[in-house]
């Protein structure tokens, strides 16, 4: 068979339309990413995403950003709120690996009933003082040891649950003092510093399937930010050891500059594997899916291996692991 589309895309509603199918059948994307917008009841996110696989001709990866907090599209009634991850950690205290274990294998039953077999999580940046408000409840901790302790309890509950994790944002966006959202942050610290501490938890979870890149320059590396520097996915790959599949984070976000052809072709040519595009008219989803073309053999491979990856859960009591979940935090499971 050819090789997929090196390319995450997203649908404009509820259902595809015909446009989007016709576009899809010809890219045969890696994968999709789910909002808000394709969001209404469980029945229309399984059809949506049957709709999506079928289009696209092949089981492709469909995920989601469900970390709780700010960041969760599925939402309440249909679905459990969370609170913030940092909320959730410091609820259960000395057992917040466990806690952290039980959340998101209870999130991958959610998933996984959709159709939904991946999640854009952990998120493994280390929080410090001058950690943007928009990063930092998201995050597990302050030292690198807890955040990749934690970090691998949620892979863990996740993969147990039938659904891929996406390690993020590496090679770590905690020092980032701007919403790389909105503009491009910049971080000046030492190497040295960034690798003891920044980049470790990335290190201890480089076996992990999927990864998301930064959109943040580590100007002692490089002064191109992460997703479109060369030098950056070196350190990814060589000194973190990651080899992955390794994803950009969302290429229409401001952090970045150019138009979004020109943004997905130097993130594929610095190396990264496949190019995240989130939201975008058919016509630009249509431009960057293009640009990104067919992926390379070593993506591919590592597309393959990713895909490999995915299980059929084993059956839990759900309920049960909730009360296990709510006694380790004092009733603070939901938001």
């Amino acid at each position: 068979m050819t090789g997929f589309g090196a390319v995450i895309t997203g649908a404009e509603g509820h259902r595809l339309t015909t446009g989007e199918k016709a576009f899809f059948r010809e890219v045969k994307p890696f994968g999709f990413i789910l909002f808000a917008r394709n969001i209404d009841t469980p029945d229309q996110v399984r059809a949506l995403c049957d709709e999506l696989r079928e289009a696209a001709g092949h089981e492709a990866v469909i995920t989601i950003d469900q970390e709780g907090g700010r960041v969760q599209r599925l939402r309440a009634p249909a679905w459990r709120e969370w609170p913030a991850p940092l909320d959730h950690v410091a609820a259960a205290g000395a057992r917040a690996a466990e806690a952290l274990h039980l959340r998101y294998r209870i999130i991958a039953d959610e998933l996984f009933a959709l159709g939904i077999d991946s999640n854009c999580a952990p998120l493994v940046d280390v929080a410090g003082r001058d950690t943007h408000p928009f990063l930092r409840d998201r995050c597990y901790g302050e030292t690198a040891g807890r955040v990749a302790l934690f970090g691998r309890a949620v892979a863990d509950g996740l993969m147990e649950g039938g659904v891929l994790p996406v390690v993020k944002h590496i090679p770590g966006h905690g020092r980032a003092r701007a919403d790389s959202h909105h503009e491009l942050p910049r971080v000046t610290d030492p190497a040295e510093h960034l690798a003891e501490v920044d980049f470790a938890p990335f290190e201890a979870l480089a076996d992990l399937p999927m990864a998301m890149t930064a959109h943040v320059v580590y100007a002692a590396l490089d002064a191109r930010p992460a997703t479109l520097s060369p030098v950056i996915i070196e350190v990814i790959r060589r000194s973190i050891g990651f080899d992955g599949l390794l994803m950009t984070d969302d290429i229409a976000m401001n952090a970045l500059s150019g138009s979004l052809v020109e943004r997905a072709r130097a993130a594929l040519a610095a190396g990264c594997d496949v190019v995240l595009h989130c939201n975008g008219t058919l016509a630009e989803r249509q431009a960057v899916a293009a640009a990104a073309g067919e992926m390379r053999a070593a993506a591919q491979d590592r597309a393959e291996r990713a895909l490999s990856a995915r299980r059929t859960p084993d059956p839990v009591d759900i309920s049960a692991l909730a009360a296990q979940l709510d006694a380790l935090t004092g009733g603070r499971q939901h938001g």
